[in-house]
């Protein structure tokens, strides 16, 4: 959907060594049901569904926010669209609000300037060498708002004009010959997806246009599409010269054109791709190997391969700091970096509107990132992807739990509920009663004289992913965290710092396509008093589907102990959310508690080695490191415990 994890912002990510949030379960798989061209397109976030038209609020839940049974059926690119637009008003609404007659004055920001001189680079290029920028923080001396202005000078390089490649060129051993790295340094090109031999007027299997580039290690490979005509949605990707797919993009900066930047690691052949949405080859050194025409049309592609210019600014964090940053003008990607120094979030795109309103982290930027420091120390915040001046603003925050203010509450509602299903991302048609967690013991097998047992499981399962675990870690002494529920507990919804899940009701009862969905993502936990749902009619289907926990029972199975433990872990995976999660990677080697939808769901509901749920060689789920899921379009490791751990702190 958005940008692979090699991009030109990521110069150290490819040394991180990840931390398991959990120990591994079963082998992790791409999508089950997918082609081989939807699988290439989904390891590297290229969305395959449908898109909702620029402007439109895409169908269904928002897949950020929602646990999906079958993610690679959401419009991934299409939300995060609809979000850059809403981001942007959101931000324009707090701009009037803040000039409005008789509201509080906001404390002017901190301003830093780019010593590095315009119109060179290499000065502040990576953590080691970033500028230090002294004042900013949440100390009672230090001014919490950060402004800095400076320049990206990335290598000028000439672009020449060519002509259009003869076709059939819809491979790599048939690819176009730029000359980039050999004779020239980049091209620009008009040319026509559709006119091929395998166009929709042909054999209809899919036309590609492919270009040969030769680039040297350290340079940055970019494409840029653009589409002033025709009905032509592009795709672009770079293949390496043994057709591995190492990035792709589909949609750009909120438009349907597309851009991919690549930092290239050595010297070598690289093969550029422009198709339309939504078609790729199955295999790359294939021209007839499409699986269908996408859309089709002229376009003009510029392709270019040089040395980038990206900036790196040090800020000093405490412990449990919650900083947002957004950026305007020139750079589309912005990035922050932990005191490792990894890269914790990095990305092009503006998805804040997905932040809860109590929110005070900023947004309306070409690309927006929010962090909760784990450590205190020197963490990073760079820019890179642009030529000119930018202007990034920075924002540091305190947990507002912290001080005087009562613990958070999370209740598990298990009686079922009114729910205006209607709020936020998902998508529900208004208030809507939910069946209560009794109605689907018989489809697990269990009697209703077991209906206690499960719940004590399943509350011990969620408090140990999200009160033991995160106490233990010694992250933060003051974590704190009362869990509560509907069977030994009077109903606190309604009071302050009380946020809820309700687990029980159905797709049909609620109107909302999913197994779970929270109500916002909220780093900082800003907003206490939020809900979110975990509807049981998936789980509990007859055997077959790979949602189902009936998939995994057998008769060697704990019934009660797996039923418990996977519902306590989606559960948890929801609580993530609107404690400051996003998704992680469901088909990396780390298994985590916020694995995104759509795949691998064994592994979430923490069945083992066996295939077989309720067994001895279960593994425990728990938060820890792990790569953001790469259909969300973010880049790094997130750390999922560390942004729970210091949002719920008394």
């Amino acid at each position: 959907m958005r940008r692979s994890i090699a991009t030109a912002g990521a110069v150290l990510l490819g040394l991180v060594a990840l931390t398991p949030g959990a120990a591994p379960g079963a082998p992790s798989t791409p999508d089950p049901g997918l082609s081989p061209a939807e699988k290439a397109a989904q390891s590297v976030g290229i969305s395959v569904t449908a898109k909702a038209a620029p402007g439109k609020k895409p169908a269904g839940p928002n897949p950020f926010l929602a646990l999906l049974p079958e993610g690679s059926k959401a419009d991934y690119s299409g939300w995060a669209r609809y979000m850059s637009e809403q981001a942007a008003k959101k931000a324009q609404a707090k701009l009037r609000a803040q000039a409005a007659p008789g509201a509080r004055a906001a404390a002017s920001p901190l301003l830093a300037d780019e010593d590095e001189p315009d119109g060179t680079r290499g000065a502040n290029d990576n953590p080691a060498s970033a500028q230090r920028i002294n004042g900013f923080g949440t100390a009672a001396n230090q001014n919490s708002k950060l402004r800095i202005l400076g320049q990206l000078d990335p290598e000028a390089v000439a672009v020449e004009t060519v002509a259009a490649n003869a076709e059939d060129d819809g491979s790599i051993p048939l690819a176009g010959d730029t000359g980039i790295g050999e004779s020239r340094g980049g091209i620009e090109t008009s040319a026509e997806i559709g006119d091929g031999p395998h166009g929709s007027a042909g054999s209809g299997s899919g036309d590609f246009d492919f270009y040969r580039v030769q680039a040297e290690a350290g340079e940055v490979l970019t494409v840029q599409t653009a589409t002033p005509t025709g009905e032509l949605d592009t795709i672009a990707a770079v293949y390496s010269a043994d057709g591995e797919l190492l990035v792709g993009n589909d949609d750009f900066g909120g438009e349907l054109d597309s851009r991919v930047t690549y930092r290239v690691p050595a010297a070598g052949t690289f093969y550029v791709l422009v198709s339309g949405f939504f078609a790729l080859p199955a295999d790359p050194n294939d021209s007839g190997s499409g699986e269908g025409a996408g859309s089709e049309g002229p376009y003009s592609v510029t392709i270019t391969a040089g040395e980038a210019d990206q900036d790196f600014f040090a800020v000093k964090l405490r412990a449990g700091d919650v900083i947002g940053s957004t950026v305007k003008g020139a750079a589309t990607y912005l990035t922050v970096y932990d005191t490792v120094p990894r890269e914790v979030h990095g990305s092009d795109q503006d998805a804040s509107f997905i932040f809860p309103a109590e929110s005070p982290l900023p947004g309306g930027g070409n690309a927006t990132t929010d962090y909760v420091a784990t450590e205190a120390g020197w963490h990073y915040v760079g820019v890179s992807s642009g030529d000119g001046n930018y202007d990034v603003t920075v924002e540091a925050y305190r947990p507002t739990l912290q001080g005087d203010r009562p613990n958070q509450t999370l209740f598990l509602d298990f009686d079922g509920a009114r729910v205006n299903t209607a709020i936020g991302g998902w998508g529900g048609p208004g208030v809507r009663q939910l069946s209560p967690l009794a109605a689907f013991l018989a489809q697990w097998g269990l009697t209703r004289d077991q209906e206690d047992e499960l719940i004590d499981a399943i509350v011990a399962s969620v408090s140990e992913s999200i009160k033991h675990d995160l106490a233990e870690a010694g992250l933060n002494g003051k974590f704190k965290l009362k869990i509560l529920n509907s069977r030994d507990h009077a109903d606190p919804w309604g009071q302050a710092n009380v946020s809820r899940i309700v687990v029980g009701g159905t797709i049909e009862e609620s109107g909302v396509p999913t197994i779970g969905i929270a109500e916002s993502i909220d780093p900082g936990n800003f907003a206490t008093e939020e809900t979110a749902l975990v509807l049981l009619d998936v789980l509990s289907e007859p055997t077959g589907p790979e949602t189902s926990l009936n998939t995994y029972m057998t008769s060697a199975s704990d019934r009660v102990a797996f039923v418990g433990q996977a519902v306590g872990n989606v559960t948890a995976h929801e609580a993530g959310h609107f404690f400051g999660n996003w998704h992680t990677d469901n088909t990396s080697e780390h298994v985590n508690l916020m694995d995104s939808g759509g795949a691998n769901y064994q592994n979430l509901y923490g069945v083992g080695p066996d295939g077989v749920g309720g067994t001895a060689d279960d593994p425990d789920v728990d938060f820890g490191d792990d790569v953001f899921s790469a259909e969300e379009g973010f880049v790094g490791t997130e750390d999922t415990l560390g942004r729970i751990v210091f949002g719920v702190t008394s």
